[in-house]
């Protein structure tokens, strides 16, 4: 049956910024945003959010326009989630790690309006709005000095969305080679991931979510507009400081926060870690968290759900979903089944896992193939980029790159991406599960593994290690180790100590330790590797 006119006229189109109206109305005096100093309720943030639009509709910015942000996670970026949209504008979080060649290469390429820059960043920008062509508009700027002021003058401003559809926000990825390629979020995707991010998450307003996860990351994962759905506490964060993350969880009533296992494994090793009183949420997202890392942060207290996603899915799109009878497993066990990728979120379609012919696996945990997805939460596409959008999608689904099995129970577990599959003599060797089994080692912290020439067998595993504080496992016992859990030919044949390289977001760049591993190649032993 068709729809009525009446109730056609009754359909409202989906935003994210409806969370910050409602929860003004329902939470008007609840505080929302705890930022150094700064305070502020949820009926006070929708205001500084509705004269953020106005401060923007003055400097001249129209609906379609784009608005960077450069800031560390402070009331600023957050705001800005809701002030630019609220303005009509798309929202560009501009990562600030990156050089200024980068950031003037993603100004350029956005054609950025206008940028929202935090003081202690302005340096970065000059520099970043040198690097742009003389001959192009340069974009407005406003400080942070003088951000407070500014909206304070400003009248309130409110454009409605007509098309839930349309352009929120460019993400530009932070991949380890070639330039990035900037994701378009619309209103939809993300009002529909930040609610399966409030409802697996379990938020309400007892909620106090710790700003850990850099906002400019994929908006945070949605995080900027789940916690407010749920009237939760935004504790903002400038920078990852282990001391400051301690402090907070210890004494602050933290009850939420996301991390890469880089920053995990920071927490866990830290002086100051010690068990909690109260359980904390914690969401691990970025590289598969190994299952040694999480019994370790277990015993912390801290309670680790693992998500997956990439920047093109708004952030998270798979998460392992709990099971009641996983609790009486043994620990390693029960860590094997936690750092598993799962299933796809409540409001994404169910992930495929299929194979170079496109056809699905078998659910054996054994048979190997790429992760497909679709659904309301992947992008529009690349922004002015067709060649790549196409390049990524197989039919109407999105390529992830990503290489998984998916067992009996139907949860998905990552074993590598396509690129970083080690083929020696003819046997597949995921690098997943070589890092695995070396970072089961009680005195290693982290590990990657990449291929590295070799005349007789074509590639074998080199494995690049960082060492926990006081550990000193040397490379032939870490060797052996590795020997005893898995095929022989699996082993690493090198194993260099140091620190792992990582971008500017914490993913690690195996792309400079396979250049490094080619110049170490390990030469032509005609033995079995």
């Amino acid at each position: 049956m068709a729809p009525s006119s009446a109730t056609g006229q009754a359909f409202t189109e989906l935003t994210p910024v409806s969370f910050l109206r409602r929860a003004a109305a329902v939470f008007a005096d609840r505080p929302a945003v705890i930022d150094g100093e700064f305070r502020c309720t949820y009926a006070e943030l929708w205001e500084r959010a509705q004269r953020l639009a106005g401060l923007l509709a003055q400097q001249g910015v129209q609906p379609g326009d784009r608005v960077c942000v450069l800031a560390p996670n402070t009331h600023l970026t957050l705001e800005a989630h809701y002030g630019v949209p609220l303005a009509g504008a798309v929202l560009v979080a501009l990562n600030t790690r990156l050089s200024a060649g980068e950031i003037g290469y993603i100004l350029e390429h956005s054609g950025a309006r206008l940028v929202l820059v935090d003081n202690e960043l302005l340096p970065l920008l000059d520099n970043a709005l040198g690097e742009l062509d003389e001959l192009g508009e340069r974009p407005g700027v406003i400080t942070s000095d003088d951000y407070d002021r500014l909206i304070a003058d400003a009248p309130r401003h409110h454009v409605e969305v007509t098309d839930e559809r349309g352009l929120l926000a460019i993400n530009y990825t932070s991949g380890t080679t070639g330039r990035p390629k900037g994701v378009m979020y619309h209103h939809r995707g993300a009002y529909l991931n930040a609610l399966a991010m409030a409802f697996h998450t379990k938020m309400d307003t007892a909620t106090r979510y710790l700003w850990t996860l850099p906002m400019f990351h994929t908006n945070g994962w949605c995080f900027p507009w789940a916690v407010t759905a749920a009237g939760g506490v935004h504790h903002c964060l400038r920078k990852v400081d282990p001391v400051v993350i301690w402090r907070a969880l210890a004494y602050a009533g933290v009850t939420h926060l996301c991390a890469a296992p880089t920053v995990l494994t920071m927490l866990a090793d830290h002086p100051d870690a010690v068990a909690l009183t109260h359980p904390v949420q914690v969401f691990a997202g970025g590289a598969p968290p190994r299952p040694a890392l999480l019994a370790r942060v277990t015993e912390l207290g801290l309670d680790v759900t693992h998500f997956y996603g990439l920047t093109e899915t708004f952030g998270n799109a798979l998460l392992c979903v709990r099971q009641p009878e996983w609790e009486g497993l043994d620990p390693d066990e029960r860590a094997g089944q936690v750092a598993r990728q799962g299933i796809a979120n409540i409001v994404g379609e169910p992930a495929r896992v299929v194979d170079r012919a496109g056809n699905e696996v078998p659910a054996d945990g054994r048979s190997i193939g790429e992760i497909l997805l679709r659904g309301n939460n992947v992008m529009l596409g690349y922004y002015r980029d067709e060649k790549a959008t196409a390049d990524a999608t197989a039919g109407a689904w999105f390529r992830t790159g990503d290489l998984a099995v998916r067992h009996p129970d139907g949860y998905a577990e990552i074993r590598d991406r396509a690129k970083d599959v080690i083929i020696s003599g003819g046997e597949n060797i995921t690098s997943v599960e070589v890092e695995n089994a070396l970072t089961a080692h009680p005195e290693v912290a982290d590990a990657a593994v990449v291929a590295g020439p070799h005349d007789v067998w074509g590639e074998v595993p080199i494995a690049f290690v960082t060492h926990r504080p006081g550990g000193s496992v040397g490379e032939q016992e870490l060797i052996e180790f590795v020997r005893s859990r898995l095929a022989r030919f699996k082993a690493p044949q090198r194993v260099h100590f140091g620190r792992l390289p990582t971008t500017s977001t914490g993913k690690l760049q195996k792309n400079l330790l396979r250049e490094r591993a080619h110049e170490l190649s390990v030469g032509g032993n005609s033995g079995t590797p």
